[in-house]
């Protein structure tokens, strides 16, 4: 089997990874070929040996078990199982919640235990504790954990939850970008779209999403369905090859109002849900793929474990703050396939002014408490956008009306001074930016302009003996945003400010200092409570016009960090500004108290 460039470096390099770790996730895009990857490790380390594949559904078992067939001798493991592992078969196939008195066995057994879809591993949740304890306490010396994920992120904020638990390293193989160079994958075109009528602003999302009893309440109610079939009809006549369509939704109700408005427009479709018998499925899945389904509607299935590389549309219907199911869904059209350039991603959702596209997304291996609120704001990633060096282009929200009287509502990008036009042929558009329809993004990119303009100024201007001297004054009587500002200064100068070259790296050397943090807080006795929200803005508060933050704060937190620009060169400051922010961040949403206990950091 003639493997793809990033597959080959993968095998190439494993001894040293096997070498190195005995925990470890490989992370590559959807639709990478990543089962393929495993089948190969198979091959050429683990001949003849015990291997146990586990996954948390169905339809990834059924995936699972057609790819390693061909080249092992393959179980899959049934609801009740009894007798001896590795009977006449060197794999074994499971969802983690089958046998599992029988998986504990084979895991004691085993040289390999591989884990798909491994953002789904919690070390700390029934359905994986168990096994991975076995693991850590009865593996074979020798035996390795392979995970296998595109999105290597948990969404709790439970910091016993937390995929750096689970594993020693997260090792990148391939993105997005450049398996499209390679035309192992082909781009997206995404069709973004605001619908004016959908109301998502008050919502309880303290679960960390939009509820989806009421997000399909919200979504019956508003014209977003009517949307997605009519910008559907629009874009497939444009297309030069048939077109074949995954439509994402969040229940049953509105798979159901989608279908039927689907079915008005005369086209074949079919709903598909975790209700759906196996062999209705995989009869719905091959037809689909062969084009005799043209659209597929899907709740809570075609995100992951799914391959059709012939699905050339994406309709999104799912509003969402989950960063791991936008980037899954979108990246199932990305599969190369003959005479398909591009795949439509039609995003009714405003999950890419959300989240961007997801060839850009980035992972993290730890969250804290609230993580997902910056994506409450559903213009987040267009916000940021305006701190684009040399920007010279604007985002605009269309207010054209078209035939049926409702406005176009696609949000497109602008060259500034231009006088471009909706891709309606309307005028009629709100500047983003300038009409103060975004939010100020949580992120304040005036932090790092003023912090690394400011700080080495005031610094050397300063008598920096007396004003370490005043840490007694500075932290006595400090309001919260003294708090934070002041453990901001003190995170970027405990920070290393190394180079990293995985988010195992960059996690680790961020956890320290966050470590180093709290015990300079609980010596001192100093509690921070637990933040909603955590406004950037107000750092930038103490370097400028100090209306939160008052003089004496600012220039010892200035006299803590400022050294730093004279020894370290802009690049080594810049790796530390960078984690000083997720750890401020991680501060202000978790709180500092008294009776700490983290995975990282116990008070004594």
């Amino acid at each position: 089997m003639k493997l793809r460039r990033w597959q080959q470096k993968v095998i190439d390099q494993f001894p040293t990874i096997i070498q190195n770790y005995k925990k470890f996730i490989l992370k590559a895009p959807t639709g990478a070929g990543k089962t393929v990857l495993a089948s190969e490790i198979i091959n050429q380390f683990y001949r003849n040996k015990k291997i146990v594949v586990l996954c948390h559904r169905l339809v990834l078992l059924e995936q699972l078990e057609r790819g390693l067939s061909n080249q092992h001798k393959v179980k899959k493991l049934g609801l009740s199982e009894d007798g001896k592992p590795f009977d006449q078969y060197d794999v074994l196939i499971s969802t983690n919640l089958r046998s599992r008195d029988f998986l504990i066995k084979s895991i004691r057994e085993c040289d390999l235990l591989i884990i798909d879809e491994a953002h789904r591993v919690s070390p700390n949740g029934q359905a994986y504790k168990e096994l991975l304890d076995e693991f850590d306490i009865h593996s074979k010396e020798n035996t390795k954990l392979l995970g296998l994920t595109a999105s290597p992120e948990r969404r709790t904020g439970d910091q016993k939850d937390q995929l750096g638990l689970a594993f020693d390293a997260i090792i990148d193989c391939a993105d997005i970008e450049e398996l499209i160079d390679e035309k192992v994958l082909v781009p997206a075109k995404y069709l973004p779209y605001f619908i004016h009528d959908l109301d998502l602003l008050n919502m309880d999302i303290s679960t960390g999403d939009f509820p989806i009893e009421q997000l399909s309440n919200a979504i019956i109610k508003s014209s977003m369905i009517e949307y997605a079939c009519r910008i559907y009809i629009e874009e497939r006549q444009k297309l030069n090859i048939k077109p074949i369509s995954a439509w994402f939704c969040p229940d049953v109700l509105v798979a159901e109002e989608t279908k039927r408005q689907i079915e008005e427009r005369k086209l074949n479709v079919e709903i598909i849900t975790a209700k759906t018998p196996l062999k209705k499925r995989i009869k719905i899945l091959e037809e689909h793929e062969k084009g005799k389904i043209e659209c597929l509607v899907s709740v809570g299935v075609l995100s992951e474990g799914w391959d059709n590389p012939n699905c050339n549309i994406i309709v999104h219907l799912r509003p969402t703050l989950s960063k791991v199911f936008w980037g899954q869904s979108v990246g199932r059209g990305l599969r190369s396939a003959e005479k398909k350039e591009n795949c439509l991603v039609i995003d009714v959702s405003s999950n890419y002014l959300t989240f961007g596209p997801v060839e850009k997304l980035t992972w993290k291996l730890w969250n804290h408490r609230k993580s997902y609120l910056e994506f409450k704001n559903r213009f987040n990633w267009i916000s940021k956008q305006q701190f684009v060096k040399d920007r010279d282009f604007t985002y605009m929200l269309c207010e054209g009306l078209l035939d049926n009287s409702k406005r176009c509502s696609k949000v497109y990008k602008k060259k500034l001074l231009s006088d471009e036009r909706c891709t309606c042929n309307s005028y009629a558009a709100v500047d983003l930016y300038k009409d103060d329809k975004i939010d100020k993004p949580k992120n304040d990119h005036s932090l790092h302009k003023i912090f690394f303009e400011r700080i080495p100024k005031v610094y050397n201007e300063m008598n920096v003996s007396v004003w370490k001297s005043m840490e007694l004054s500075a932290w006595k009587d400090a309001n919260i945003y003294e708090k934070l500002f002041l453990s901001f200064c003190l995170a970027f100068d405990f920070v290393s400010g190394e180079l990293t070259s995985s988010e195992t790296e960059f996690w680790n050397l961020t956890l320290d200092a966050e470590k180093k943090v709290r015990e300079f807080l609980a010596d001192r006795d100093i509690t921070i409570a637990q933040q909603d929200e955590f406004i950037f803005s107000a750092l930038t508060d103490g370097l400028s016009r100090g209306r939160v933050i008052r003089p004496v704060q600012t220039n010892y937190g200035v006299a803590l960090c400022g050294e730093n620009f004279n020894s370290n060169n802009h690049d080594v400051n810049e790796r530390k500004f960078q984690k000083a922010l997720q750890i401020i961040e991680r501060i202000a949403a978790m709180g500092v108290t008294n009776t700490e206990e983290l995975p990282y950091y116990k008070i004594n």
